[in-house]
């Protein structure tokens, strides 16, 4: 495992956690060399997820683009990585639930929304503009007013 601040290869774990109904391990662990402390997860993997494209071609599911457009909506906001994991975890769960291994984009959009309007509402809004397309301040105002509407 590489430390994220300075890419040195040895750590110690200082704490491991077991996590979502115990099948992922959350391990505090602490660079040798740096000293800075970071987390990491560990799962067992699970069945080759698919994601069917709009276009009808297939990808492969990565959990970290999932990741990654959370981080983003959610950057500088008060959420912190425990809550976005989680809420990673609980969005797979529900999705291959419904629909097994080959998963629509469109799916997960709109978990994604359903999920960061429960989180943060900045976070919710930030995703839906760019989820929605939004073309002029008309829709994103129509957004948050129906966002204020339904809390």
């Amino acid at each position: 495992m590489r430390c994220p601040k300075c890419q040195g290869r040895d750590d110690k774990v200082i704490d491991s956690r077991a996590i979502k109904d115990e099948t992922v391990i959350r391990r505090r662990r602490e660079c040798l060399a740096c000293e800075h402390r970071f987390t990491t997860y560990e799962e067992i993997e699970g069945d080759d997820l698919r994601v069917l494209k709009r276009d009808g071609r297939y990808e492969a599911f990565d959990r970290r683009k999932l990741i990654s457009g959370l981080d983003k909506a959610c950057e500088k906001r008060p959420v912190s990585r425990e809550a976005i994991e989680k809420t990673v975890n609980e969005m797979i769960d529900e999705l291959t639930k419904k629909y097994g291994d080959e998963i629509p984009t469109t799916a997960i959009g709109e978990k994604i929304m359903q999920h960061l309007r429960r989180l943060d509402e900045v976070a919710y809004v930030r995703f839906a503009s760019v989820y929605r397309k939004f073309r002029d301040i008309r829709e994103f105002v129509s957004e948050v007013q129906n966002l204020h509407l339904e809390s």
